[in-house]
């Protein structure tokens, strides 16, 4: 598992450069450069099975509203905990 605090695009920079498939994004839904849902179809080009867990300190309401988000997406509000996280990570992965 390898974690990326990182600008959107150095994100892209480096999944380009990994040699393996990527099972799973955790990316924050507001971001500057670019909105995790534009990162998550730019990974799709290169990993079309890439599941996503979208996190934020909005609210799913709030998100959904505001266009960035659809309806029924893999979304966990900041702050969580280890457990949370573990249960949506496996949530996503079912999907």
């Amino acid at each position: 598992m390898y974690w990326l605090h990182e600008l959107p695009e150095e994100a892209i920079r480096l999944a380009d450069k990994f040699q393996e498939e990527i099972a799973l994004l955790l990316t924050d839904v507001v971001m500057p450069e670019m909105n995790g849902r534009e990162l998550t179809r730019k990974l799709h080009e290169t990993y079309p099975a890439l599941k996503t867990l979208f996190m934020s300190g909005y609210t799913a309401n709030v998100i959904a509203h505001q266009g960035v988000l659809d309806k029924g997406i893999n979304f966990m509000q900041k702050p969580f905990s280890i457990k949370e996280l573990s249960n949506k990570v496996k949530a996503a992965m079912s999907k």
